[in-house]
């Protein structure tokens, strides 16, 4: 009988496990960059960060997994920083600028919700998921601020707004991979336009 694989939460705990866990965390973002996720094997990265392929397979039970903890380890939640006024159209500009910082990271992303997209993949589906109710919340409650303090229309639902802004900035994301020149705050900036009062 084959054991279970230990819960991705689980493996690590002790104060090495996490910092050698970390380090493979770091090392992958920087190979992902490289070689894009599509070329990249746990047993790449594992010669790469020096660790056995077992060992790895120890912190990060499979590529889909080591790719979701290096998309969140990207990922800082900056809109409880940013001030009541901006928009969820500049919010999330601003994070697909952060985003396009990191080398690799936007078509990581784009990976990750292609996954997603496959039944066989719960681990993507799963972190895509809970990613886009929790932008969708956060973004709707800013909208619901911006129509109290007459900024945005009023005659929008605020999640479908949400919504909206998510799939204008994904699909922009996506657009820029294959046209840096895309300019995305400016689009973004139109639908800010539209909505306003």
């Amino acid at each position: 009988m084959t054991a279970e694989p230990a819960p991705p939460g689980s493996r690590g705990v002790s104060p090495k496990g996490i910092a050698r866990r970390q380090e493979i965390i770091d090392r992958a973002i920087e190979v992902f960059a490289r070689r894009g996720a599509h070329q990249t094997s746990l047993r790449a990265i594992a010669s790469e960060v020096g660790v056995t392929h077992a060992a790895l397979r120890h912190y990060f039970g499979s590529l889909e997994e080591l790719l979701v903890e290096v998309y969140r380890h990207s990922e800082r939640d900056d809109a409880a920083t940013q001030p009541p006024e901006t928009t969820p159209a500049e919010m999330m500009r601003y994070s697909a600028e952060r985003n396009r910082e990191i080398p690799g990271l936007v078509q990581l992303y784009s990976t990750l919700v292609a996954a997603a997209l496959e039944e066989d993949r719960p681990v993507a589906r799963a972190f895509v998921t809970t990613r886009f109710a929790r932008l969708r919340e956060g973004l709707a409650a800013r909208v619901r601020e911006s129509q109290a303090a007459g900024r945005m229309r009023d005659d929008v639902d605020p999640d479908e707004v949400a919504a909206l802004v998510i799939a204008a900035s994904d699909g922009l994301q996506s657009q820029w991979l294959l046209d840096p020149g895309l300019d995305h705050a400016r689009i973004l900036a139109l639908l800010d336009r539209l909505l306003s009062p």
